[in-house]
């Protein structure tokens, strides 16, 4: 089951907080493992589809630059009419986004008329400012992927609008495979350019393998769930439930516990410094960052620009907050 998102809410779900999951992370086997429980956001309108979120969280913010992890599906759409989210803005930000089954025909105030397909990773960059809409194409019967963010650093953070699409190749790994669509990773490097050092891959994990995967001891990593029953390091991970690891390894083992494939997403990169607020599109530093992109957007300022071929009206802001929004990092 699938929203029809419209204009009542953009992909990301309800304004929140830069703490809004808050579930506690669940003690792991192995002390060298955080496993971070995904939280049911349903993403507004009389039959919103559930995705399930697990960064951000009250105990951790961040994994590398990755700020915001949002798996869904596989959800039939068929009856539906599947996704529809007018044109929208971001700040301080990257989007990317990684389908598993699925179309999704992307618009921006780039220019850029793309698609999001199995396999094929699309980068958008907002710098200080995008807009941009997300629609299914009629062919779509089932949606099933993740939706993704990563924050800009300080210094990039006010850079200009940009798109990439890749399509990775599969590199065979012993006892499954990989599709590496950011960083590097089993011999392959994306061409992808990101702001800060980030790893993003699929991996496939045969029934019964172990994979023990070369990785940077800089890099934090989370492993992401999306089918099987996988252990990472001596800790088991369930389906949607994303594992964490401190940088200092340069290996991660990984085992397939169950009797079918698994399939997973592998994230990481160099600890996120900074403090950000994170609230509906934007990311900034300041409450008064999140003020002044909310109001330049409902003034409709170049800022972000026109997403032009939308059949439709953009989206408004949702009303800020009563409280000021206070900016969070991850506890040291």
């Amino acid at each position: 089951m699938i929203v029809e998102y419209r204009t009542t809410c953009t992909w990301e779900g309800p304004p929140v907080s830069t703490a809004e999951t808050d579930r506690a992370a669940t003690p792991a086997a192995d002390p060298r493992v955080e496993v971070l429980p995904a939280r049911d956001v349903p993403l507004g309108g009389p039959r919103a589809m559930t995705v399930r979120r697990t960064l951000p969280q009250r105990s951790r913010s961040t994994i590398g630059a990755w700020c915001f992890v949002d798996h869904y599906g596989p959800d039939d759409v068929t009856s539906t009419g599947g996704m529809d989210v007018a044109p929208h803005p971001h700040t301080g930000l990257q989007t990317v986004s990684w389908l598993f089954t699925g179309e999704i025909e992307h618009r921006d105030s780039l220019g850029v008329h793309a698609y999001v397909r199995p396999g094929e990773v699309n980068l958008m960059t907002s710098g200080r400012g995008i807009a941009h809409s997300e629609v299914s194409t009629p062919a779509t019967t089932v949606l099933h992927g993740v939706q993704l963010w990563v924050a800009l650093p300080e210094e990039h953070r006010h850079t200009g609008r940009d798109f990439h699409h890749h399509v990775p190749a599969p590199v065979a790994l012993d006892g499954g495979e990989a599709r590496v669509f950011l960083g590097t990773l089993a011999g392959d490097t994306s061409p992808v350019p990101t702001f800060t050092p980030l790893l993003g891959a699929e991996l496939t994990l045969h029934a019964g393998a172990t994979v023990t995967l070369d990785v940077d001891p800089a890099f934090e990593h989370g492993l992401l769930v999306d089918s099987g029953h996988v252990r990472l390091l001596d800790t088991p991970l369930r389906p949607a439930e994303l594992g964490y690891a401190a940088p200092g390894r340069d290996t991660l083992t990984l085992t397939n516990t169950g009797d079918t494939d698994a399939r997973l997403v592998l994230l990481g990169g160099t600890p996120f410094e900074e403090q950000i607020v994170m609230w509906w599109n934007f990311i900034g530093r300041s409450h008064e960052d999140i003020v002044q992109a909310r109001d330049e957007w409902q003034a409709a300022t170049d800022r972000f620009g026109a997403v032009q071929g939308y059949p439709g009206d953009r989206l408004p802001a949702p009303e800020l907050p009563g409280l000021p929004l206070k900016p969070r990092g991850n506890a040291r």
